[in-house]
């Protein structure tokens, strides 16, 4: 037996004599890749001018490493001379008004000690033993050795 297709045939969609649209392109934003290249290079460019320009403003980069064993060979060879160091805090040896804070630190290439007067203005630092600081050393006639700048490191 066959269905009966008699009252279905009549019905017809009012749609039927149109024809199919094509179906919507994808049009989601694409960024050509020259743009996202170029926009790559920029993100690039400025990190890399941001870390040259904190290195090129660094003053300690242009100064000799303290020489240690030139030091306690001959303190007054370097007499006026400044230096950088990454220095390790060892002891505070105490505390002077109007003169600073006179510290022992041992250097990162060193291990023997050395006593350097931190100015008052640098006093403010909080020093721990063990702290890695890293600054600019200037000896001073008798041989002290003077902190003109200091950081944390």
């Amino acid at each position: 037996m066959q269905p009966d297709h008699s009252e279905s045939d009549g019905i017809l969609s009012p749609f039927a004599d149109t024809e199919s649209a094509p179906p919507p392109k994808n049009r989601k934003s694409r960024v050509p890749l020259w743009a996202a290249l170029i926009l790559a290079i920029l993100i690039v460019a400025g990190v890399s001018g941001f870390f040259l320009a904190q290195y090129l403003q660094d003053p300690l980069r242009v100064l000799e490493p303290f020489p240690v064993a030139k030091y306690m060979k001959n303190y007054h060879a370097l007499a006026g001379s400044k230096f950088r160091a990454a220095l390790r805090v060892e002891n505070d040896l105490g505390w002077k008004e109007g003169l600073g804070r006179l510290m022992v630190f041992s250097l990162r290439d060193d291990p023997r000690l050395i006593v350097v007067m931190i100015p008052p203005q640098n006093a403010s630092i909080y020093f721990t033993k063990g702290q890695n600081f890293e600054g600019e050393l200037e000896v001073i006639e008798g041989g002290l050795i003077y902190a003109n700048s200091i950081r944390k490191n």
